[in-house]
């Protein structure tokens, strides 16, 4: 998506993961290390981690949660990109959890929701419509990491309450 491929200064493992905080948040709990489609790891990521917040917490916790997790994902993004020397690398996937969460909060708890919301966002997600794909190539740091994510949300909760308002999922 950026203008110029940039080259990993390091390669993220398991030592890697656990040797910063930032490490450990930015991949998604190790969800990001995955070597093929590492954003689709972390955004299935995000459905068991959601799965276990929704049993202690009301679905309004959980969206006020994503405000500090954007926060810290913003935090931890920056340091991680910044080590591994790529502004956004496609393991780091704390976007993509966040992100997720926001959408589920908008689809009933049931196996047929949560594939549409997965699907919709892993969609807007990789397509980057505009203005997502503005924010993807021109918004810097960890703010950028996560901005696009959280548009490609809005895109998905937006066609899942155009679906829902015709068809019950």
């Amino acid at each position: 998506m950026h203008d110029h491929p940039q080259k990993l200064l390091v390669h993220p493992d398991w030592r890697f993961l656990l040797a910063h905080p930032a490490h450990f948040i930015a991949l998604g709990v190790g969800s990001g290390l995955a070597k093929k489609a590492p954003g689709t790891f972390g955004t299935l990521a995000a459905l068991p981690l959601y799965a276990l917040l929704i049993q202690c917490v009301s679905p309004l916790s959980i969206a006020w949660l994503c405000l500090p997790v954007f926060l810290i994902g913003c935090w931890a993004s920056e340091i991680t990109g910044n080590i591994l020397g790529v502004h956004d690398f496609g393991g780091i996937v704390i976007d993509e959890i966040v992100a997720m969460w926001l959408v589920l909060l908008f689809v009933p708890l049931n196996p047929r929701g949560w594939l549409f919301a997965f699907a919709l966002f892993r969609l807007f997600d990789i397509f980057k419509p505009w203005p997502i794909c503005w924010f993807d190539q021109r918004v810097p740091g960890g703010i950028g990491v996560m901005i696009d994510d959280i548009l490609a949300a809005g895109y998905a909760i937006l066609v899942l309450l155009a679906i829902q308002y015709f068809y019950a999922l």
